[in-house]
């Protein structure tokens, strides 16, 4: 029997990036997009090539830049950390597996290292096709903390929850990480969100924009963990923006959510360094009247455009190298 799993890309509506300081956050799937696992059983366990995991270049610059870019390892070590996490988590919990090998193999047309989580969603979309294939149910609340385990414990990723929370739980999230919840059980408040009218959302993001998101999580978790004021007081903004959209979102009211995710971009400004490429971006489409925020960590980007406005969006987001649509949720 052939196992498929698949697992979206995501975008963070509002409140990134303060889901890994005991923030809130709202965030979205992307349907367009996906990660995909096959996995069959086979006589040995065996993890075939995938994006990133090839030796051929068009020349000397471009492995470099591919190495600059994703290191020197591809998709491989993050199946492998999976499939670890997996196998410990069934030892912890006394669940007992059949002596079974298995091959996999991975594909994803998740656009890379533009912040719509293309890594944790190879993750999400292996453990699903581990759990087809052993016929394990693991809580749906306990999922998005064994995903993060995979890449922050295993392979030293700088991570929070908020991406593995909604590729697990898909559609629209508003996620709650309040300090003694996450601390004390492990995982926080998840909320699933069904407005009664979807936002006229858009993704815009620039494919040669890749940059490692790890890097500027790390500068920010040194600064949160010594106390900076700024961003203490940030985080807790964070919270605030997330319970203003949620309440727009929850009304129809599209101004003040448009407002709500400028204001997530604005805030992130002042604790973050925003790169002059991204920081177009932003500016473009809010020259076009359209909100704009970073959808992750740079990359991409995501806001309010209404449908007169959105075809001179796409022009002019297209005129700076970038691909712009309308994300599919439900």
């Amino acid at each position: 029997m052939i196992i498929t799993a698949h697992a979206h890309a995501r975008a963070g509506l509002v409140g990134n990036p303060s889901d890994g300081y005991y923030g809130k956050t709202i965030s979205f799937i992307i349907r367009n997009f996906k990660a995909t696992i096959t996995l069959w059983e086979s006589p040995k366990l065996e993890i075939l090539p995938g994006t990133g995991d090839v030796a051929q270049y068009e020349s000397a610059s471009a492995m470099m830049r591919d190495v600059k870019l994703f290191g020197y390892y591809g998709a491989q070590r993050v199946i492998k950390a999976a499939i670890k996490r997996f196998y410990e988590y069934c030892a912890q919990h006394n669940i007992k597996l059949d002596a079974r090998n298995f091959t996999i193999q991975f594909e994803s047309d998740i656009p890379r290292l533009v912040g719509l989580s293309g890594s944790s969603g190879i993750v999400v979309a292996t453990l699903r096709a581990l759990m087809q294939f052993h016929n394990v149910q693991i809580p749906l609340h306990e999922l998005p903390g064994l995903t993060l385990s995979a890449e922050r414990d295993e392979l030293k990723i700088t991570a929070g929850l908020q991406d593995r929370v909604i590729q697990n739980y898909e559609g629209i999230v508003y996620m709650d990480f309040d300090k003694k919840l996450v601390e004390g059980r492990g995982y926080g408040n998840y909320e699933p969100l069904k407005p009664p009218k979807m936002p006229p959302l858009y993704v815009a993001y620039d494919p040669q924009r890749a940059e490692i998101s790890d890097v500027t999580h790390r500068n920010l978790r040194a600064l949160f963990d010594a106390g900076d004021p700024a961003v203490v007081s940030a985080m807790q903004k964070y919270r605030e923006l997330t319970e203003q959209a949620k309440t727009a979102l929850m009304s129809g009211n599209w101004p003040e959510l448009s407002r709500v995710m400028d204001a997530n971009f604005d805030l992130r400004r002042t604790i973050m360094p925003i790169a002059a490429e991204n920081l177009r971006m932003v500016e473009v489409a809010r020259s076009l009247g359209a909100s704009a925020k970073f959808a992750g960590s740079g990359g991409a980007i995501c806001g309010i455009c209404e449908e007169e406005k959105y075809d001179r969006l796409c022009k002019s987001l297209g005129e700076i190298g970038c691909a712009v649509i309308r994300p599919i949720i439900l």
